[in-house]
Parts: structure tokens; C-alpha cells; sequence
């Protein structure tokens, strides 16, 4: 009988001995190793994505914070130091991208959205490049709205339907004939939202077998024991309008399973059965690849399995039956509720503000009495009917949404403190959604030790941006092993990669201190003419199964959209040349060579028009030579005062240039500088007989005709990062300026850190926009612990 869950091999039964029924699988035995392997192999990433809000206006400009951990504990990562963070249009074309550097402690940017960007729903995605060796589901994802005030909305017009989304999940993955199910259902629009309803189970003889109701965002359960294959289920929402859909199929025979809480300890499933000859079933749960239970018992028609909470670890845990041949038969997921997230305090220094007011936000986390402290990120945005939803949260999303299939509506509801119906909303959440992380074939599959590890495609970036490529021959198409490139940043500082093509014709420079947009020059020998380079865009071309529901402005938010608008627009006009101010990180400015042997200023001496007269009349490193007609030039050998047999490697500006004539032809004029290596110089694979580096005075190659067969192209590093800029009025002149403000975003901080007694705080000033704020804080500890907080306070009229 097939089951709709993900195929398990039938090694799994070899990987675990022999047991007396109802014995657990002893720790060190072989499916605790593989899964070890496994994570040791396969590490699993999570990103998240605070955004300073969730809806835009053109002209505005998104900030965030990325948080960066291990996908199974949650603890903070130091693998990866590159995200790519892109925003997708309803058609997935990426309309933005940037690269954003991470460090311990994340990572934190900044995109502008541009008037060219129209009206819709828009999707944010964030990855590495390790991340993009799996299934694009496992991208951080996130939905934001944007709004551009200059253009139409364009909205299509909303007609009265009742073609719902409507599925139905049995309880383990199948109904059985004879044998007690549960289904859960989830009614949805076409945005994606819950809608409440009544219904009815109706058998082929038109007789209501059952009536049920949702619970929660839609979503809910009924019971049957089928007998027959042909059911019909009928909805109908608040509005009286119907909908009808078939029951999943009824087997004949297979296995059901039931999970039920007997008590606030323990769990006990139930595994029924109608197929002759059956023996022995398997449990096997785990926790984001945490084996937490294997126990096997004897089944005739019905066994029952006990399960100790405690062993389950927190978030959601991952629940599969097999049978005596190995097979699965039926799964489920298990939510337990974290009991100890992060706990983040706000305190505003007062409950409501005028305008151009001095806000003093104390922050506080309860983990300092155990020494942990926090980093935290706060937006304080004005919150209305264009806003009101959140810019996200940490905490569900690393213990539930991450972990799930599809998009959860209000993922917050589920972490609520514990009662009856937000359990009961949570049962029914687990078995509607599927998991997304996991896969039986690739733990199963994993080497074991001394045998070869499994091969990526796509490697982590431990130190830096990775620029990729291919070598390939230019006549065939092929790929070309064994042959050496160069990789220049043309400016200043002089940066030069070398790299040498694998048996795929790959090509990989590590780049270091690589930022903001560079202009790049890739190569071969010229000897090497027949050969053709390729960069590989480094943004991932697949992506996950989310749709993006439409977008709906009602009519009554034209004046929100109007006040915003024209508030977004003073900004830009009396504030813009304040507000666009990078940092620049701390970077070597030093040649890539290091401190050369020789350096010559050339200012300093006397000017040659010639390049060769220069070279032989006062850089005593360089010997200009001709052989066969042509130029060459060729180092000392320092220290053994003899000359290099081989020519030296000649740079421009950082990029390698082999006609050595071109170099005599150029003016000298253009030329500020010449440093010489005079000693061998190892460069990634390669080896040079020395290095003679010319400098223009503005490092752009001041017209230099390079090789018209090399790959120059511009090409964006990681982002510099932008300063968030808040006005103070802490004197009388600036509080009385007749210069406007129009700030709805006051506050935007990715790196609040608190002290060893776990305080922060925040102090900026409100602007002239009254209203309702809402302060959004997101916070992680070293060791995993996650927290969300938000509080709300008013901005009025200054008293006149």
C-alpha cells in the first residue's frame, strides 16, 4: 500500500539489533552513529531575517538583521561568512540582491527599494552558499509588502468565490478500512488565510455521518472508522457558501497510528493494523535529527507505545512507524513548546511622547544571573492599518516555521504560555503541515568513517566571498581541467587571485576584504587562447513551492497611504544627503604581495618618456631584455645576486599583463609607482620568478589596452554597511527647526548588545508623525536561547 510520506530503506533495520520487545535502541549503536555522520556531513543552517517592518513604500529603505545558527541546536554558527539576500517579484525574478557578510555574531544590511519596483507582495529570501547544496525550502523566507505611491496599485478586482483551498490530511498518512482515523483539515483563501467553517462528513448514500467545526485559522479535526471508499466532505464558511471535496482514499489494508496526550508526562500512540501476517512494529522519533526514541513491539491487530515527554526534544519532533519489512508505514509531527525562550523585558520611560521627544527604552534579558549575555535587534516603527503586521519573530520561526512545510498563519499564537485550545490548535497545526528538513535517504546513505565523504556541489564560504567559475574549451564546449587563471580587482589595494581548474573545469578565488561594487578581470595565459571563462552567478536559480498571495490596499487606507507617502517624501528631500552614510571596514591597504624589496615613486626621480629608460636607468630590480624580438622582463634573485632564468610575472594595477612590449609602449607618465618581488613568489598554486607591479595613480588601468580575450566585468562584493541615521533635538534651536520630519521608522539598531547584568539601552528622539509605535525586539544568547518582545507607545501633538 503506498503511503504519502517520505520512503524509508529497508537498511534501517539492519542499523538496529536485536531487541526484546519494547527495549530502547542503546545509544552506541549503529543509527546513533549514522545520524552523527550525518550531521557531521550534512550540517543543517538556519537563517532568519529581521526585518525593521513588514510593508514598504518606494523610496523607502528595508534594514535588517540576519541571525545566523546550527539548525539543530540553534546555537550561533561561525561556518558560513556570506548570505545572499534577494527579494522576489510574484514571478520569482529576483528584483534586488546583495551579499551580506556574517560574523559571529550574524549579520546586518540594508536594501534600498527603488521607484522602478511596483505594487504587490514581494519575497524576501535569504541563503548561503553551503545552503544551496539542499532543497531551496530551506531558504529563510518571509513575505513583505511594498507599495509604490507613484504608480497605480493595479489591483485586480476581488470577486465573491468559494474555490477555496481546501486539504485533508489523515492522521499517519492513510485511512484504512475497518480501522479508526483522525483527519485533520485546513480550509485557506487565496491569500493564504484561514477561514472558519462548519462541516460534514457524507457518505455515498448521502447520510451526515459526522459534524465537525474548525478550531483555529481554519483548521481542524474529525473522526472516522471508514468502511467504504466513497466520502464526500462539506464546507461551508460564515457566509453560507459550500464547498465540497472527497474524502483521501480508503485502503483496504495498511497501518493507522493515533497520538493522543494520556497524561501531562507522557504521549501514548496507537498503531492499529488489518494486514495478515503482521508482526512486529518499529518506533523511531527524533528531534531535528536528534534520535530521541527506537523501541520495537509485537502487533497483531493493536500495540500501544508510551512515550516520556522529557525524551522528546523541545520544538517539533518527527514520529515513524516502520513495519517487520522495514517499510514506513506512518508518521506525524510532535510540537513541545520551548519552556525556557530567551525573556525580554521593554520599558518605555514613559507610557506616550511629543513630538521631537527624547525616548529613553530600557531592554532586559533573565539570563544575565547565568552569565549568558545577549545580542539583540530593535526596530521602533509607527504601526496602522499599512503595518500592522509583525517584521517578524525569532522565536517561532526557529522552533516551528523553520521546521515545516508552507506557510503558517500567526506562528506566534502556537508559543503562547500552555492552555487547552492553544494545545488542541497546535495538534491540529502538526498534523496538517509535513516536515522539511529531513530526509531517511541521505542519513541512511551517509559514508561511514574512512570512506569518502559525500561531495557538494556548493562549498562554505569559511573566509570570505567565493567568485566561481568554469574553464571550458571554446571550439567543443567542454570543460578543461588543469589550467591556471587569474583573478584581479582592478583599484586599490592590488588584490590577485589565482586559481587552477578541478576535472570539472571549475574555478573557485577566495576573496578577502571584498567589498562594495568592484571591477574584476579573469584570465588565462594568452598560450591558452582556445580556452573560455565563464563567472558563475553566485544567487541560487531554484526556488521553493511558496506562492505569493495578492496584494489588497482597501480604499479606507488611501489616506494612511497618502500621509505615509508624503511623509517619505520630506524625508528624501530635507534629509537625504544626511541619511546615506557608509562605514567602511577596517581593511589591509597593503599590496597583496605585502612589503615589497624594492619600491619605486617615480616622481621622485627624473621622468623618462619611455618606459624602458625608466626601467634601466634607476629600477634596479627589473632587467629589460629582448629575445626573438619581443621584450622581456626578468628579476635578480635575491639573495643569490643571480638573475631569474624564467621571466617575471608583470602586474597593472594588479592584473597580469604578458606582452611585456605593451608595458614598454606605456607612458610612464601614467604611472606612479613600480614595486619589485625579487624573490620567488607563490601565488595559490603557482609559483613566479619574481613580481613586478606597476601602480597608475587611480588604480583604473589609466587606458591600458589589455587583452581584448579576457572576462572584465563589474561585479558586487559584500555590502558596505550604512549607518541608520536619527535626528536629535537636544537643544532649543533644533527642537524650534522649521525643518519637517518625517519619520515613521525612528529607530533601527541590528546590534544591541546587553551588559553582564543582562540591561541595554536605546535613546533616540520621536519625529513629527503622531501615532501608535510599536518597539520590535528579536534576541538570541550564545547558547540558543531565542526571545521576541514588543510594546507600544504614543507620539502626540506638541503642546503649543
Amino acid at each position: 500500500m503506498p503511503v504519502s510520506i517520505p520512503r524509508v530503506l529497508f537498511t534501517l533495520l539492519f542499523f538496529v539489533p536485536v531487541l526484546s520487545w519494547g527495549q530502547s535502541l542503546p545509544s552506541g549503536s549503529g543509527p546513533v552513529q549514522s545520524f552523527e555522520r550525518y550531521r557531521q556531513q550534512a550540517l543543517q543552517e538556519k537563517l532568519f531575517v529581521h526585518t525593521d517592518q513588514a510593508f514598504y513604500l518606494t523610496g523607502e529603505t528595508m534594514w535588517f538583521k540576519i541571525y545566523y545558527v546550527d539548525g539543530s541546536r540553534h546555537q550561533p554558527l561561525d561556518v558560513s561568512k556570506v548570505t545572499y539576500v534577494e527579494l522576489l517579484d510574484k514571478e520569482k525574478k529576483s528584483v534586488l540582491q546583495t551579499k551580506v557578510a556574517l560574523n559571529p555574531d550574524g549579520g546586518n544590511g540594508n536594501l534600498f527599494l527603488p521607484s522602478s519596483l511596483s505594487s504587490g507582495n514581494y519575497l524576501l529570501r535569504a541563503y548561503t552558499s553551503w545552503m544551496k547544496n539542499f532543497n531551496a525550502d530551506f531558504f529563510f523566507e518571509k513575505t513583505l509588502t511594498v507599495v509604490n505611491p507613484f504608480k497605480p496599485l493595479g489591483l485586480p478586482l476581488l470577486r465573491e468565490t468559494t474555490d477555496y483551498d481546501v486539504q485533508l490530511f489523515p492522521e499517519g498518512g492513510n485511512l484504512v478500512q475497518g480501522l479508526p482515523g483522525k483527519v485533520a483539515f485546513k480550509v485557506a483563501d487565496a491569500s493564504g488565510r484561514g477561514v472558519a467553517v462548519q462541516g460534514w462528513l457524507v457518505s455515498g448514500q448521502n447520510d451526515t455521518l459526522t459534524r465537525f467545526n474548525s478550531h483555529k485559522f481554519g483548521i481542524g479535526t474529525f473522526t472516522l472508522t471508514p468502511d467504504e471508499k466513497m466520502y464526500r466532505v462539506v464546507f461551508r464558511d460564515r457566509q453560507g457558501r459550500t464547498v465540497t471535496r472527497p474524502l483521501p482514499t480508503v485502503y483496504p489494508q495498511g497501518y493507522t497510528m493515533r497520538l493522543d496526550e494520556s497524561s501531562a508526562d507522557q504521549l501514548t500512540l496507537t498503531v492499529r493494523t488489518n494486514v495478515p501476517g503482521a508482526s512486529s512494529v518499529l518506533l523511531f522519533a527524533h528531534t531535528r535529527n536528534d534520535i530521541k526514541v527506537a523501541e520495537a513491539r509485537p502487533i497483531q491487530r493493536e500495540t500501544t507505545f508510551s512515550i516520556d515527554k522529557k525524551k522528546l526534544g523541545e520544538g517539533i519532533s518527527h514520529l515513524t512507524i516502520f513495519n517487520a519489512d522495514g517499510k514506513p508505514v506512518c508518521e506525524r509531527l510532535y510540537f513541545k513548546r520551548p519552556t525556557q525562550p530567551l525573556d525580554i523585558s521593554l520599558k518605555p520611560n514613559q507610557p506616550s511622547y511629543a513630538s521631537r521627544t527624547k525616548v529613553t527604552l530600557d531592554a532586559s534579558v533573565a539570563t544575565a544571573a547565568q552569565g549568558r549575555q545577549a545580542g539583540l535587534s530593535m526596530a521602533v516603527y509607527r504601526v496602522d492599518s499599512l503595518a500592522e503586521t509583525s517584521s517578524g519573530n525569532l522565536l517561532s520561526y526557529l522552533w516551528m516555521t523553520s521546521d515545516l512545510q508552507g506557510r503558517i498563519e500567526s506562528p506566534d499564537y502556537y508559543l503562547q504560555p500552555g492552555n487547552e485550545g492553544v494545545a488542541q490548535a497546535t495538534d491540529n497545526l502538526m498534523l496538517t503541515y509535513g516536515w522539511r528538513r529531513f530526509r531517511w535517504e541521505d542519513v541512511l546513505n551517509s559514508p561511514s568513517p574512512g570512506k569518502k565523504q559525500l561531495k557538494r556541489l556548493f562549498t562554505p564560504e569559511h573566509n570570505g566571498l567565493l567568485i566561481q567559475g568554469t574553464v571550458t574549451d571554446s571550439l567543443t564546449g567542454k570543460p578543461v581541467p588543469n589550467i591556471i587563471t587569474y583573478l584581479s580587482s582592478v583599484g586599490k589595494p592590488i588584490r590577485l587571485y589565482v586559481s587552477r581548474s578541478d576535472s570539472s573545469g571549475r574555478i573557485r578565488f577566495e576573496m578577502q576584504d571584498f567589498y562594495g561594487a568592484r571591477n574584476i578581470v579573469v584570465q588565462t595565459n594568452p598560450k591558452d587562447s582556445i580556452y573560455k571563462i565563464a563567472i558563475t552567478n553566485p544567487f541560487s536559480g531554484t526556488f521553493s513551492s511558496t506562492r505569493l498571495p495578492a496584494l489588497s490596499v482597501a480604499e479606507s487606507q488611501t489616506d494612511q497611504l497618502l500621509n505615509r507617502s508624503v511623509a517619505m517624501q520630506v524625508q528624501a528631500t530635507y534629509w537625504g544627503d544626511r541619511v546615506i552614510n557608509y562605514q567602511y571596514p577596517p581593511v589591509d591597504s597593503s599590496a597583496f604581495y605585502g612589503k615589497p624589496g624594492e619600491s619605486y615613486l617615480l616622481d621622485v626621480y627624473t621622468r623618462f618618456p619611455r618606459m624602458e629608460e625608466v626601467l634601466r636607468e634607476y629600477i634596479l630590480g627589473v632587467m629589460p631584455r629582448k629575445k626573438q624580438g619581443r621584450f622581456r622582463l626578468y628579476v635578480p634573485n635575491e639573495p643569490y645576486r643571480a638573475i631569474f632564468e624564467d621571466p617575471s610575472l608583470a602586474l597593472l594595477d594588479g592584473v597580469p599583463v604578458f606582452d611585456m612590449d605593451k608595458i614598454i609602449e606605456f607612458s610612464p607618465l601614467k604611472v606612479k609607482q613600480i614595486d619589485v618581488i625579487t624573490n620567488q613568489f607563490f601565488i595559490g598554486p603557482s609559483l613566479f620568478p619574481g613580481v613586478i607591479s606597476f601602480m597608475t595613480y587611480k588604480g583604473d588601468l589609466a587606458g591600458f589596452p589589455l587583452d581584448a580575450r579576457l572576462l572584465k566585468l563589474d561585479y558586487d562584493g559584500l555590502q558596505l554597511q550604512r549607518e541608520f541615521y536619527s535626528p536629535r533635538y537636544d537643544t532649543p534651536r533644533q527642537l524650534s527647526s522649521r525643518q519637517p520630519d518625517g519619520r515613521t521608522l525612528l529607530y533601527w539598531n541590528p546590534n544591541l548588545k546587553t551588559d553582564a547584568q543582562g540591561k541595554g539601552r536605546a535613546e533616540f528622539y520621536t519625529s513629527d508623525q503622531t501615532g501608535t509605535y510599536v518597539v520590535e525586539v528579536n534576541g538570541l544568547t550564545t547558547d540558543g536561547q531565542a526571545g521576541s518582545q514588543r510594546t507600544l507607545f504614543e507620539v502626540k501633538n506638541s503642546p503649543k
